[in-house]
């Protein structure tokens, strides 16, 4: 069933290679009624430069459960996702925050692991740590492997300029609020 929502997004990774896809991005973020939302796929960097959207922008768009994602919140984008309003940084993120007040927060890996796997779990969360202890960056090389650039040739256009690889990983660890210690990459 299509319906019309309007998201605030809050994750936006960065583009890589796919099979099924010239390139993959995945969006998330809220919905008006406080309700986490995966756009999947957006071909993002195919849309004018006036509707790639930025984190921290209200968008509208028509969506469709993704009946190919087994996780309850993905959605496929269905036409354009129109930019409403962008929030910015002021007041030290007042608006930022006001918009995500009533949004669950997770503090304990524990619990959060233990929801995301209840019948109506959850696979998109806010996790606030009790304390992060180091920041990790591992070079990985320019270069897409054989297999990625096998994709990227196989389904670019000749007019479309292949994204560059990220020369590094990014991860972080950190404990939550019962000491316990983690480690998650980053991809946003």
């Amino acid at each position: 069933m299509k319906e019309t929502k309007k998201i605030f997004i809050t994750v936006k990774t960065y583009p890589t290679p796919s099979k099924k896809y010239e390139e993959l991005v995945c969006t998330a973020g809220i919905t008006e009624d406080g309700k986490w939302i995966r756009l999947y796929p957006i071909e993002f960097r195919k849309l004018p430069y006036d509707k790639q959207y930025k984190k921290y922008d209200w968008v509208e768009t028509v969506v469709e459960r993704n009946t190919s994602d087994f996780r309850q919140e993905s959605f496929k984008p269905i036409g354009e996702c129109k930019i409403v309003e962008s929030i910015g940084t002021e007041n030290n993120w007042k608006e930022r925050k006001n918009t995500l007040n009533n949004i669950k927060l997770y503090t304990n890996m524990k619990k959060l692991i233990t929801d995301s796997k209840k019948p109506k779990y959850t696979s998109l969360a806010f996790f606030k740590p009790a304390k992060i202890s180091d920041f990790i960056f591992e070079e990985q090389g320019t270069t897409w492997s054989r297999e990625e650039n096998k994709q990227l040739e196989l389904f670019l256009p000749n007019d479309f300029k292949r994204v560059e690889k990220l020369p590094f990983k990014f991860k972080y660890i950190f404990e939550d609020d019962e000491g316990k210690i983690s480690k998650l990459s980053i991809t946003d």
